[in-house]
Formats: C-alpha cells, structure tokens, sequence
C-alpha cells in the first residue's frame, strides 16, 4: 500500500516460523526495558501496539536520522519483516496518524527523564586524570522555529547537558508569556531525579541566569554556579570591572590558530575580600576572559566577566578556563546539530506536546551517538539508517561503550 495513512499488513507468517520474542526479554540496558517506564495515555481499550515498541520504533527511527513524524513511520515502514518484529510488531505495523497521535500525547518531561537515565546506564564512567575534575552541565534555551503555536508563539525548550559525556539530562517546555529563569528551578529538580544528587555538579550558563534564585537553589542542594555577568546584573558587573585587573597576575593564557583567524584567551581570578566580598550570593572568585582575535588582519578584543561560587583551591584559572568554554558545548554539540543535521528549526510540527517530544528523540540520538564515540553525528545518523538489525541489537544489549578518559582541570 501506498498511502502512509494506511495501515500496513504483514503477510501471512508461514506455519513453521516461530513467534517473535516478547519485548521484555531485554536486560536492564535495553531500551524496551527502559519505556516501560513511560504510562501510556491512550485508553486501554482498542490498543492494538505495544507502547514500548511504538517508542523504541520512534528512538531508532531519529537515531538513524529521521527527522519528522512522517519520517518516523517511514523510516519502519520501509523496513522488512523480521526489524518489525524485532521492534515488537508481530502482524502489523501502526498507520502514520497512530504513532503521530500517540507521541503528541506523552509527557514530554518524563520521556527525557527516561531516556536520560537510559543513556546514562550504558555510557561508561569517565576516567578521572585530573584531581580537579568535576560533573560541568552547561544550561541554555533553544526555540523550534518551526513549531509556532496557534496563538503564534514559538516552542521554546531548556535544557541541562552533560558536557562530559553529550547526554540532556532534562528538558523542559518555557511557559507562555514567561522566560528561561522560572523555568531553571523545575530543570534542575528533574536533573537532581536523574543524577540522584547535585552535590559537587558545577552548572555554566549565560548571563540570564545569572540571578540569586539559581545560586541559592543550586547552594542547598551541594552544586556550584558560574555564570557570565552583563548588563542584567548592572551594580554586579560594574563591581566586576572596576577590579584592579592590571594588578591580577595572568592564570593562564591559551592560544589556537584555525579557520582562517587567530584567538589568544587570557584567564585571571581572584578571590575578594573585601567586607562583603562580592554582591552575589555563595561567589567566592571573580573571574576575566580576555578574548583577542584576529582574522583577515583585523584584531578585535573583548572581555568577558564570571563569577563562580568554587573557591580558588578547587578551582585554578585554567580550570575556570575551560569550563567557561564548556558553555558552549550545549550551542555548538547540541542545539547546532538538531538545527542543521536533524532539521529542527524546519520541523513544523506544533499540536500538544510534539514539539518537545521530538527534540527529546533529537536529544536521545544524538547522545547515543555521542557516547559511542561519535564526532560526525550526520555520518553516525546514515550508518545506523542503513544497519537497522545493528541499531536494534546495540540500542538492546548491555554492552558497554567504550571507555571515555578526561584529561582536562589538572
């Protein structure tokens, strides 16, 4: 049949072929054992799939590089007999409007928390090289162009990404008529349910949260803030400039050459003492990244200001440094690829909760990919398309990725 809003019918399975295997004879790494914990809000009356196997369907489809609803369903669509009963369809596969019905539906949150905790219990631990190391998760909203709703406002989603390994932790949908700062609190409760604790997490985010609601939250829980400082802290940051910068001796200064420009970053901290010290809540150093670039033979210099609530003895300026950068992880390892390889900004998928239920599958695959040593998500997304028996066995055994060592905060 031609028509996606048909549903598709398997042929009539000869005599001698045995049935295909329940989808919860899995190990704990599985992620069909892994969905179960998702509820199903379709009425338990005329469900005619498993919702694990529409899930896990959904999961592989975008790991292999679907990247709408349709493509979804096509993706299994095309598939044979023997991936459709891998995936838990024993005579049929579901129409188009089925899936797309089902997964508008779903809790969006929860399916982060769940598959968070999945890619989590596959990856590896780091190797620690550096006393100094620590959990970074960088904070930072993202708005899918695409998916405008009918009042003309655009989904606007914020998420918490693991920098060390490239999983999203959490993810929540921005309220109507509200911003990124309400929305931090809710964020991280459900980053606290995944990692079990904040204690000892160090949180990088931009100037927008920057604010004395995230330092305290942060504070009770045993988790650490750093923070750019602009304009929206005004008497902050004219404390932070008017430091006797010149005074500071350089931490450390970095330099790199590529893409046609040259950069040197100079890093210097400090601790004040001062009665008061500075006027934000659990900083213990202030911080200036001087940024000096030249491309084509024109220079340019700018310099940035942090606070971080790590004292100077668990946090050194090249340590500050790089976590700093770490920042932009979520921008560039994150939030790009779902622009540019997965297609979200041109997604336009806007009804109840599927905007954010696809970039929670855009998040999943891409920290799949991620934690299988990946760096050209595209490359891995067209290589799992074109090996679906691979994709399924890996994404259903309890073999291990490969060990990750971090060298980096010596």
């Amino acid at each position: 049949m031609s028509s996606l809003l048909a549903e598709i019918v398997l042929p009539q399975r000869p005599p001698d072929m045995p049935c295909p295997a329940t989808v919860t004879d899995g190990d704990r790494r599985s992620v069909f054992i892994a969905l179960e914990a998702v509820n199903d809000p379709r009425d338990p009356r005329g469900r005619r799939y498993p919702l694990v196997s529409i899930l896990a369907a959904a999961v592989c489809a975008v790991m292999a590089g679907a990247c709408t609803f349709a493509a979804v369903c096509d993706w299994v669509r095309f598939q044979d007999r023997t991936v459709w009963q891998r995936l838990g369809f024993t005579g049929r596969v579901p129409a188009a409007t089925t899936v797309w019905r089902l997964l508008i539906r779903l809790d969006a949150e929860v399916l982060s928390q769940v598959l968070a905790r999945w890619l989590r219990a596959r990856a590896s631990p780091v190797v620690v090289a550096g006393r100094r190391w620590r959990l970074v998760i960088a904070v930072d909203g993202k708005v899918a162009r695409g998916a405008r709703l009918a009042d003309g406002r655009q989904v606007h989603l914020l998420s918490a990404y693991d920098t060390s390994t490239g999983i999203v932790l959490a993810q929540v949908q921005i309220a109507a008529k509200s911003n990124e700062i309400p929305a931090f609190t809710p964020l991280f409760k459900l980053v606290a349910a995944v990692l079990g604790s904040l204690k000892d997490v160090l949180v990088v985010a931009d100037a927008l949260h920057a604010q004395i609601g995230h330092a305290e939250l942060l504070a009770a829980a045993g988790g650490h803030l750093m923070a750019a400082v602009k304009g929206n802290q005004p008497t902050l940051f004219a404390q932070l400039k008017g430091l006797p910068w010149a005074e500071v001796p350089v931490g450390v200064q970095t330099r790199e050459t590529g893409h046609g420009r040259r950069e040197t970053r100079t890093v210097k901290a400090l601790t004040v003492k001062t009665p008061g010290g500075l006027g934000f809540p659990h900083a213990q150093q202030a911080v200036r990244i001087t940024r000096t670039r030249t491309i084509k033979g024109k220079t340019t210099r700018e310099a940035a200001y942090l606070t971080s609530s790590l004292p100077a003895g668990q946090a050194q300026p090249a340590d500050l440094g790089t976590w700093a950068r770490s920042e932009w992880h979520i921008e560039n390892r994150l939030h790009y690829v779902r622009d540019v390889t997965l297609r979200e900004d041109a997604h336009r998928a806007r009804t109840g909760n599927g905007p954010a239920v696809f970039a929670t599958l855009r998040n999943t695959s891409i920290g799949y990919h991620r934690i299988n040593g990946a760096t050209n998500i595209a490359e891995a997304t067209r290589e799992a398309s074109h090996r679906p028996h691979d994709l399924i066995t890996a994404v259903t055994t309890e073999i291990p990725t490969a060990t990750r060592v971090n060298t980096t905060t010596q």
